[in-house]
C-alpha cells in the first residue's frame, strides 16, 4: 500500500464516547481505563492484547489502535449494534507521530509484523485491507484473509480530536445521536461500512 491510499484512518466507538473522545482525544486502551467509556471490544481480544507488546516498543495498550479500513471482521461482528456506533474519520498525518506503528494485520495476531509508520505501509496488502469479503474455501486462507483485513496504525498514549475530520454513521437514528452527543464535524451516512 501506498500513503495515498490510505486518505483516513477509521476508529469504531460507541456514539457515547464521543464526547468524551472531543474533549481528550481519542486515548489507548491504558489511559480511557480512568475514564467513563463504553467499549465494543471482545474481552477474548482484549486479553490478547493485554499480553503483547510491540516489538521494540511499549504494551499494546499503550496504543491507539486505528483501522485502515472499518469494514472488517470486528463490524460484521457489531453489525446488530449499528445503531449505537460510529466511525470516526482520523487524518492520515497522524501516521506521522513519532513511534507510530504499522501493522499488516490485526495486531492481536502472532503472525503479524510491526513496522515504522508511515514506510511500513510498503508492506501491507492494499487489496486485502479493502476487500469486499474476507471469506474463502481454505480455512488457514480465509484466516490470513482476516488477519490482513484488520491492518492498523498504531499510535502511543492518545490522538488529539484535532485530527478527526468526521465520521460515519450507518442510519439517520445513529446521525441524530451523533448531533445530540454534541459532534459538530461532518457527518456521513454509510449502510456498506456497517454491513447494513
Amino acid at each position: 500500500m501506498r500513503r495515498e491510499d490510505l486518505p483516513e484512518l477509521h476508529f469504531i466507538t460507541p456514539i457515547q464516547n464521543v464526547t468524551s473522545i472531543m474533549q481528550y482525544g481519542i486515548l489507548c486502551n491504558k489511559k480511557a481505563r480512568h475514564l467513563q467509556h463504553s467499549s465494543v471490544a471482545m474481552q477474548v481480544i482484549q486479553d490478547r492484547r493485554a499480553c503483547k507488546a510491540v516489538p521494540g516498543g511499549k504494551a499494546l495498550h499503550d496504543y491507539v489502535n486505528l483501522y485502515m479500513y472499518a469494514r472488517n471482521p470486528m463490524m460484521r461482528k457489531l453489525a446488530d449494534h449499528h445503531e449505537e456506533l460510529c466511525v470516526l474519520r482520523v487524518g492520515p498525518d497522524v501516521m506521522d507521530t513519532p513511534q507510530a506503528i504499522v501493522t499488516d494485520g490485526n495486531a492481536a495476531s502472532g503472525y503479524t509484523v510491526f513496522l515504522p509508520s508511515p514506510a511500513g505501509l510498503g508492506r501491507v496488502n492494499k487489496d486485502s485491507v479493502f476487500a469486499e469479503y474476507w471469506t474463502d474455501p481454505d480455512e488457514f486462507r480465509q484466516w490470513e484473509k482476516k488477519r490482513m483485513k484488520c491492518a492498523e496504525v498504531l499510535v502511543p498514549d492518545k490522538v488529539d480530536s484535532g485530527y478527526i475530520l468526521g465520521a460515519y454513521v450507518s442510519c439517520d437514528a445513529a446521525k441524530n445521536k451523533l448531533i445530540s452527543a454534541g459532534f459538530s464535524l461532518s457527518i456521513t451516512k454509510d449502510t456498506h461500512l456497517f454491513f447494513q
